[in-house]
């Protein structure tokens, strides 16, 4: 299986290093391994749904 570190997966899906790090220390990527301080994430893994907003993409809140 090959791998890809955070900084690769921060350029494939266009997020910050640290959401990236955080989402493998809360196991929401699937078959990730940690070696010494770097993660490594399988290149086919998919950016896992955010889970920490309930709105949808665009949909605002009416008042």
């Amino acid at each position: 299986m090959d791998y890809i570190s955070a900084p690769e997966a921060v350029k494939k899906w266009g997020i910050s290093e640290r959401r990236v790090q955080k989402l493998c220390a809360e196991s929401c990527i699937p078959d990730i391994s940690k070696i010494g301080y770097m993660w490594l994430i399988p290149k086919d893994a998919e950016k896992p749904i955010d889970g920490r907003t309930k709105r949808k993409a665009g949909e605002t809140i009416e008042r």
